[in-house]
């Protein structure tokens, strides 16, 4: 006897075809492993380093209106397309582009951009690491002038104090003591005549490297199982740390001459470009778009996982941390100018500069002084390791989604060797000429590259795939159409600013430098070559998928544009619709209600997809009476 369809679990109906298919990738396994990961991927390095010096460079508090209009024009939406995308096709990073095969090599060079970044990435958190152990002592060691590798121009603010009644003191051409210990120490740079010569390997920098790929690795053994159950500390335990240093600095002397300096609006600059392009520049990277991190992250989630309220919680919550950032930051830097009785505008630095040198120096001049030097470097190190760990998870579900048969099976071995392979790349940067190859990597690995894989990518999901066809894909997972404001972003607003971003960095480029070292043209040309190299992945990909279909050229291309047969939801219980019977080893196309009663009845997600059907109906209808 026929068993009816109707009483066919979905358990009994695979038969033998569960062998035929891969390993289950996973899913995360606490509600809020998702949200932490997202807001440990975002909040990092840069929202401690790069934002409150970008806020009092271009305005002050003045800054926070572009920030927040480019928040909303280019980071929200870019920020929802991209958790959708990954929700939608529980996809990595390259098998997502089964929404367009013929761009597929945005995916690849989504990889090689994020795999560079990852190299120097972890070597920042080395240095953070040798920092930390510096910190257990009761003397900090840049704390005085003195030692083997000091110069005659070193001079610390306690002699600067104390001889102020005796004698005069120039300033202008004296070092500080951490800045010293920092290149003449930590770095050794004295070892290296520029980037041609890297000169040895810092023996002591290179265990901090091989500790932090350690420390990477064991928290991404078990993949989002793993480094979803880490997040609940490195995620919320900065916070933590960055309120004792806020509460610290406003509490220190000369603390809101800092704070005044930081946020004092100058509106003037608001009608110059450059604070425009500066917002949208620090958007772009703090939420961490194009980086396929977010993508990644969504694609371990439920179908109808809420990532509408999630992409609200994280930007936003982004750009408060960066604020608070700057009051921590800056209160500080006010206490230190007044020490040092210089302008807060001569101690402020960006980047490496502030976590390396002024930081330091200002941690030297607090009571307790290895406690707080301590807490901050720790703060900086569970702050780096969460986008550590996304750039990491990227890597590995991209590759492993493209061969789940023989990968997924041995994720960590594969994990293992991916690591091994990043830590022997980052070798170059443990030399004594390491941080002029850092440098480059920055300043070249992911800039105009990665603007134009998120600009390609808005492009073909809006133009190729069909901005009507994207948002019957949301309305079918969360329940609801994405509003006007997100339509009207994703097809103008946003690819325009990043157009605007892209235009703007090739007319303003400048050559790499470090400090007073200027960088030789054959530096320059491989920094370049490195930036297009990951935009040459897209036309690359193009052949590759125009020679694997068959007719004409032009139909070549036709059909590679296409979705592929198996694009849509990885769970038969949610290929409603459309979506129906288009795995591989699924049965015949059964009617909408057939499939729905299979899989408990009918609920309101259900009721969504069968609205999404006579949509579907109604425009066929349109379109063949036209």
């Amino acid at each position: 006897p026929v068993t009816p369809d109707l009483l066919v679990s979905p358990s009994s109906q695979d038969g033998d075809l569960g062998s035929a298919y891969p390993e289950d990738r996973g899913n995360w396994t606490g509600r809020l492993d998702f949200l932490l990961s997202c807001i440990g991927y975002c909040v990092g390095l840069g929202n401690v380093w790069r934002f409150p010096y970008r806020a009092y460079t271009n305005g002050g508090g003045a800054f926070l209106v572009p920030y927040f209009i480019m928040l909303a024009i280019c980071g929200i939406p870019i920020f929802f397309m991209e958790l959708s995308l990954g929700q939608f096709s529980s996809l990595g990073p390259l098998a997502v582009w089964k929404i367009s095969p013929l761009f597929k090599g945005v995916g690849m060079g989504t990889i090689l951009i994020v795999s560079l970044v990852a190299i120097y990435y972890n070597m920042i958190i080395a240095y953070v690491l040798f920092y930390l152990f510096a910190s257990l002592t009761s003397d900090l060691p840049w704390q005085h002038c003195g030692n083997w590798w000091n110069t005659d121009l070193c001079l610390d603010h306690h002699v600067l104090k104390a001889g102020n009644a005796t004698f005069p003191v120039n300033i202008s051409n004296t070092v500080s003591p951490s800045e010293e210990y920092w290149s003449r120490y930590v770095l050794h740079i004295q070892g290296s005549s520029g980037i041609g010569s890297p000169g040895r390997i810092r023996w002591n920098l290179c265990l901090c490297l091989l500790l932090s790929w350690t420390i990477v690795y064991l928290c991404i053994l078990k993949g989002v199982k793993s480094s979803g159950k880490v997040v609940y500390f490195t995620a919320t335990f900065p916070y933590l740390i960055l309120v004792m240093l806020l509460i610290r600095g406003v509490t220190l002397d000369g603390a809101w001459k800092g704070i005044r300096f930081y946020l004092t609006p100058q509106f003037d600059h608001l009608l110059s470009s450059k604070v425009w392009i500066e917002a949208a520049l620090q958007i772009f990277y703090s939420l961490g778009v194009g980086f396929g991190g977010l993508l990644t992250f969504a694609s371990y989630n439920t179908f109808h996982q809420n990532i509408y309220r999630d992409t609200f919680i994280v930007t936003l919550g982004n750009a408060i941390t960066s604020i608070l950032a700057g009051f921590a930051i800056f209160s500080v830097l006010g206490y230190m100018s007044q020490e040092l009785g210089v302008p807060v505008n001569q101690v402020a630095k960006a980047g490496p500069g502030l976590a390396f040198v002024v930081y330091p120096q200002a941690m030297t001049m607090l009571p307790l002084s290895p406690f707080w030097s301590f807490l901050f470097f720790f703060m900086l190190l569970t702050l780096g390791l969460d986008s550590q760990f996304a750039f990491m998870e990227t890597i590995v579900t991209a590759v492993t989604d493209e061969f789940p048969y023989y990968l997924r099976p041995k994720k960590a071995f594969f994990s293992a060797a991916i690591c091994i392979t990043l830590f022997l790349m980052g070798l170059i940067l443990t030399t004594e000429g390491g941080m002029y190859w850092l440098v480059l990597l920055d300043d070249y690995s992911a800039g105009f590259g990665l603007m134009v894989v998120v600009i390609t990518t808005c492009l073909v999901v809006t133009r190729v795939y069909g901005m009507k066809r994207f948002c019957r894909d949301i309305h079918m997972m969360l329940g609801f159409k994405p509003g006007p404001y997100f339509r009207a972003c994703w097809m103008v607003l946003s690819p325009a600013t990043m157009m605007a971003l892209l235009v703007y960095n090739i007319i303003k480029y400048q050559p790499s430098e470090y400090g007073s070292y200027r960088f030789p043209t054959w530096a320059e040309v491989l920094g370049i070559l490195m930036g297009l190299f990951s935009c040459l992945m897209i036309p690359a990909g193009m052949v590759v998928a125009v020679l694997r279909e068959e007719g004409t050229l032009w139909e070549r291309f036709q059909q590679a544009g296409r979705p592929a047969v198996d694009w849509g939801p990885s769970l038969e219980e949610n290929r409603t619709g459309m979506y129906v019977a288009t795995l591989a080893g699924s049965q015949s196309p059964k009617p909408l209600m057939v499939h729905m009663r299979k899989y408990g009845g009918i609920t309101s997600y259900e009721n969504t997809a069968i609205e999404v059907d006579r949509e579907m109906e109604e425009d066929e209808e349109e379109e063949s009476m036209m």
